[in-house]
């Protein structure tokens, strides 16, 4: 049973719906007579309740063993709510029992576009005129979430496309040491079990190295349907035609 969860645990969140089939045919011939039993979430389920639950659980399970992950799929997917929720409910949460043992932590998101500024302001640079350091926005923040004292968890979201020329400095960080190394020569260490690394987009051109090295959560848009996007649409309507309609009354 335990190796049964395991293999499930580890492959079901990067599979699409198609592979999922022929997953669980394999499944079903290496344990033929095993009847997997329903884990109960209890209150953290109850706290994302109406919102995509499987994915949210998958991506909460993919947080506690693995300090680095990614949050795969098309736009569309759901991605960024899938972790919005989930950090929103384990906040709800806080203090309470959790399923992985502990407690439930609030959770503080930080989100980044690696690919909106230059390498030296992202990690830090030297001025060639001047041999000074400039720091670079990520180790200012995690820096920061090193040395905190309080449990919360921090999540730091890289919010867009992975590519080999920024995500390669990382190797270090996403490996079982945890450690951040700058071109400075400064090693910035991760808490043990406060600190997660999520990248949220595709990875069309990321290296195997990197991959190899995160956990991964895959999200398609048929999860979640046009029922949401049609349901939010209706909502907005009074208030994208309050304008018109205020206008009307004065007329």
């Amino acid at each position: 049973m335990i190796c049964l969860r395991a293999i499930k645990d580890v492959n079901v969140p990067k599979f699409l719906q198609d592979d999922l089939k022929l997953f669980n045919g394999i499944i079903s011939d290496l344990f033929p007579m095993i009847k997997e039993e329903t884990i109960d979430y209890g209150i953290l389920e109850e706290a994302i309740h109406k919102c995509f639950i499987t994915k949210c659980i998958q991506l909460y399970e993919t947080t506690v063993v693995r300090h680095g992950l990614m949050l795969v799929g098309p736009t569309g997917s759901g991605k960024t709510k899938c972790y919005k929720v989930l950090a929103a409910a384990m906040s709800s949460l806080k203090g309470r029992p959790s399923v992985s043992g502990g407690n439930y932590e609030a959770v503080n998101y930080f989100i980044l576009n690696p690919k909106s500024i230059t390498m030296g302001q992202l990690y830090g640079e030297f001025d060639l005129l001047t041999h000074e350091w400039t720091d670079g926005i990520l180790p200012a923040l995690i820096r920061v979430g090193a040395v905190a004292t309080d449990k919360k968890k921090k999540w730091y979201m890289f919010d867009g496309p992975v590519d080999a020329v920024w995500i390669e400095n990382m190797n270090t960080v996403l490996d079982d040491n945890k450690k951040l190394c700058l071109s400075s020569g400064e090693i910035i260490k991760l808490t043990e079990g406060k600190i997660n690394l999520i990248f949220v987009e595709d990875l069309a051109v990321a290296s195997p190295a990197t991959v190899s090295r995160c956990g991964m959560v895959y999200l398609e848009p048929s999860i979640l349907g046009l029922k949401p996007f049609v349901e939010c649409w209706l909502k907005n309507i009074p208030e994208i035609m309050k304008p018109f309609s205020d206008q009307n009354e004065a007329q």
